[in-house]
């Protein structure tokens, strides 16, 4: 009897032992990144694991208290889309987010938490560790590649490991190749890029949430305040020639209005941004330079109340749980970047279609925000580039972006992904590290659901996964997600053979899809080229009946009942001599010849499989 209870006491520990240690997939760090990338592998059925140092979930959307989001306004992709959706769910509408003009979407910190600790509590194949710290990461190599984790709560192994901490701290860990500061214009050829390469990251901001306490709330005036510091955050006669537009002090406080009279802080023009390059700062080191970032912060606040003269706002104490009631992390707007199995650099935004690669027919989400890169509380900024809201398309990011070169099954997430340090200016924003994430934990569980590692996946599976979960995989601008229309859309414009129109009109980068333009053949025959023998299959013309003929010959099955196939498709309009227009022809070789499903590709863009 005693001996039976030996037996079930082993049994019962090794299976507690396994159900709290070995997981499918992992992922370091709970920020935005980290968040939807845990909570779509766990969508995916596969057993994950979210370990974050602080008691929060978003990192720079609530924890840093950049709750301000850029970019994908009229962009809703993946989570990003559920995310607002929840935000306008809980402030009543879209319009309530509107507080403040730099952004469409402002919220409060604390609510963006709520909402992403309520999406990730309805995951049932989710655990979250939080206040727990990765002391070591080990590969080792089985049947395939695992991971074991060592953290401050315990040891975990899983199959798959997701970097999505801040700085991209995991990659010195398993020895990665990455990079860190400015590439040169050799690097990638970009012709704004510095002549010689260099370390110097983006400012980063230590944010400050304040609150209209209705009465003065003067701080102590700071150790080594100079208000000449800050003579040139706003228009001032104490300014002397700057080389920013500056605004007004309301201007600047409406700048980051939040709902119910908050106000973030997060300045760029001579305020509290703060420069120092941490990446690979050990942990005390880093400390210093919070404290240093905090401290220009408060001298900021001194100068907001009494040169300003808004005293009645100071640090808010409803936001944080912290002994200052500042934010749990600063703001990072650059981390290390790792090497991919692509790289994706400004070229590929300006001129997608110009490229020796088609890395957009791999593209797997989308963004829209200006190449925008803080400089200014660099001591040599006058050197650098000046590269504030450089004007660009709207663009889709490559997959090999997301997974690493060097090491099967592992991905990052957040700002440490395969790119040149200027893309880093728009891929750092918000919505596009929400989809970055949650591509990542697609890929991370595809690859555990396929028992294969993650450079084997296959692209047009997570594109095709991710349009189903309202994902953009090309970032047109003029079709809607919930248009009738939108996927047969999104497929042909990933393979090339329609192919969108990028535009930038002033702060706004765009592109468009026209789907109610007429074609221009020769182009048109130019985006065939690549999937279909024109010569074999000559496409004479672009009169309804001619292109029904031409997909017949493909097909080398004729289509009959042209207008009751027309009508059935959801097309209108039927007359088979008049010239179909770019979304009826998209539509119609979607459905037929179904060319990205058929036509594979690989990381660099190239068809790998032709099935006609």
């Amino acid at each position: 009897m005693r001996f039976n209870r030996i037996i079930l006491l082993i049994v019962i520990i090794f299976f507690s032992c396994d159900d709290s240690s070995e997981y499918d997939v992992i992922i370091v760090g709970g920020g935005a990144g980290g968040t939807s990338a845990a909570v779509e592998s766990s969508r995916n059925g596969v057993k994950t694991l979210l370990i974050e140092e602080t008691n929060w979930l978003g990192g720079m959307l609530t924890s840093a208290g950049v709750s301000a989001v850029d970019g994908n306004y009229k962009l809703p992709s993946g989570f990003w889309g559920e995310f607002k959706d929840s935000l306008v769910s809980h402030y009543g509408s879209s319009d309530a987010l509107k507080t403040g003009w730099v952004s469409n979407v402002l919220f409060e910190p604390r609510v963006g938490n709520e909402i992403l600790k309520a999406i990730a509590s309805k995951e049932k194949n989710l655990k979250i560790l939080y206040s727990s710290k990765v002391k070591s990461v080990v590969q080792t190599k089985r049947d395939y590649y695992n991971f074991n984790v060592k953290s401050s709560k315990g040891n975990f192994s899983s199959k798959v490991l997701i970097d999505a901490t801040e700085l991209g701290d995991i990659l010195p860990m398993l020895d990665e190749d990455y990079d860190i500061g400015m590439d040169n214009k050799i690097m990638y050829g970009e012709d704004i890029a510095p002549d010689e390469k260099n370390d110097i990251i983006q400012d980063l901001t230590y944010v400050m949430i304040l609150k209209n306490f209705g009465k003065s709330m003067k701080i102590e005036k700071p150790i080594n305040y100079d208000p000449s510091e800050f003579y040139c955050s706003t228009a001032s006669i104490n300014c002397p020639e700057s080389d920013k537009a500056l605004w007004s002090p309301d201007q600047m406080m409406n700048y980051g209005k939040l709902p119910n009279d908050k106000i973030m802080i997060n300045w760029p023009i001579y305020g509290n941004d703060y420069y120092s390059n941490l990446l690979e700062m050990n942990e005390d080191q880093r400390k210093v330079v919070f404290k240093k970032a905090k401290e220009k912060s408060m001298r900021y606040l001194y100068y907001i109340q009494n040169e300003l003269g808004f005293d009645n706002y100071s640090i808010s104490d409803e936001e944080y749980d912290t002994k200052d009631n500042f934010p749990l992390i600063p703001y990072y707007r650059e981390a290390r970047r790792i090497s991919g199995i692509t790289t994706f650099s400004l070229n590929y935004i300006k001129k997608p279609y110009d490229q020796v690669n088609p890395l957009y027919r791999t593209g797997v989400l989308v963004g829209d925000y200006p190449v925008d890169h803080h400089h200014d509380a660099h001591p040599n900024k006058k050197r650098l580039p000046q590269l504030s809201f450089y004007p660009i398309p709207s663009y889709t990011l490559p997959i090999g972006s997301i997974i690493s070169k060097k090491n099967p099954n592992f991905l990052v997430a957040e700002k440490s992904i395969s790119v040149s340090n200027l893309v880093n200016g728009t891929t750092r924003l918000q919505p596009v590290v929400l989809q970055i994430g949650q591509i990542a934990g697609l890929i991370a569980s595809e690859a555990v659901n396929k028992n294969i590692n993650t450079q084997q996946i296959d692209i047009r599976t997570i594109q095709t996964k991710f349009l189903n979960r309202g994902g953009y995989i090309q970032p047109f601008l003029d079709v809607e997600k919930n248009h009738t229309f939108f996927k047969a859309y999104q497929r042909i414009g990933s393979t090339g053979i329609l192919k969108g129109t990028g535009l930038n009109v002033g702060w706004s980068n765009q592109t468009w899809f026209y789907p109610e333009n007429d074609i221009e053949l020769n182009l048109l025959r130019s985006g065939l080229t690549d999937y279909y023998d024109l010569d074999e299959f000559p496409l004479i013309d672009l009169k309804i009946n001619s292109v029904f003929k031409w997909i017949s010959l493909i097909l080398n099955q004729q289509i009959k009942n042209h207008d009751q196939v027309w009508a059935d498709l959801g097309l209108s309009n039927f007359d088979k001599n008049r010239l179909v227009n770019r979304g009826e022809f998209a539509i119609i070789v979607d459905y037929f010849l179904n060319p990205f499903e058929n036509f594979k590709v690989n990381f660099k863009g190239e068809l790998v499989q032709n099935e006609q």
